[in-house]
């Protein structure tokens, strides 16, 4: 069943995505990412001696710092900050760099829905930027349920605020260039068939879920792609401009 949807998207289809790093000069990292008219920027600050109170010190300790565009932060800000964290501490390599802190500010510029989605491809182009040594990079795709039935992909907010339910999905990347051949691997499944993080709002049923999980594990493809493009473009422009 095709679904219209106001911007003229199949159900399927992301909007256009953009992305810079190195943005801010004070910055151990940085990034923006924008999907639509959703923009989000990123800043890595860290590694800092010292670890968060009960954080283990033999590992690294990831802080997530939720900036909302107005207004205090809230409980839904403070679930963001909590995902965002679990998300980047299992692509993150914590045993690296054991008893220290790294701090990632999320400063929300514009909300037109997939907003969580957006932050964390935000912060982890931020953390490459940053040079912080990750597993590999993540994804992250927003797919919403409606009343009827369909399945949408990277909603706007009018979409969101029109949906009974909606899941987070965060895959890892696909680009097979980021790892060595060997690793590619996690106890026997190809990494691609892997999810890092699953987060669902509102009721859905179970073929609803595996059908959200189809369709953004497809997406997922994409925004690797997107990413791979990306880094390579600017890898490409600081070479000509060293």
């Amino acid at each position: 069943m095709e679904v219209d949807r106001e911007d003229g998207r199949s159900q399927n289809q992301l909007r256009p995505l953009a992305c810079s790093r190195n943005i801010l000069h004070r910055a151990h990292g940085s990034a923006s990412w924008s999907q639509g008219d959703t923009k989000v920027l990123a800043a890595v600050y860290g590694p800092k001696a010292g670890t968060k109170k009960n954080e283990n010190p033999e590992k690294a300790c990831i802080e997530v710092i939720w900036k909302p565009k107005t207004g205090q932060i809230g409980k839904p800000e403070k679930e963001y900050e909590m995902i965002l964290k679990r998300t980047l501490e299992s692509v993150c390599i914590l045993t690296v760099n054991p008893n220290t802190t790294t701090s990632i500010i999320v400063q929300v510029v514009n909300d037109d829905g997939a907003l969580l989605p957006s932050a964390i491809n935000a912060a982890c182009m931020a953390l490459v930027d940053a040079g912080i040594p990750m597993k590999h990079l993540a994804v992250a795709v927003c797919c919403c349920v409606a009343k009827s039935g369909y399945v949408i992909l990277d909603p706007t907010k009018l979409e969101e605020q029109k949906m009974k339910a909606f899941a987070y999905l965060v895959f890892p990347n696909s680009v097979h260039s980021v790892l060595p051949e060997g690793s590619l691997r996690v106890e026997g499944e190809p990494i691609e068939n892997g999810i890092i993080t699953s987060v669902t709002h509102g009721i859905m049923s179970v073929d609803d879920y595996f059908y959200c999980l189809e369709r953004g594990r497809a997406a997922s493809v994409k925004l690797s792609d997107f990413l791979r493009r990306n880094l390579q473009q600017q890898s490409t422009d600081s070479s000509k401009a060293g």
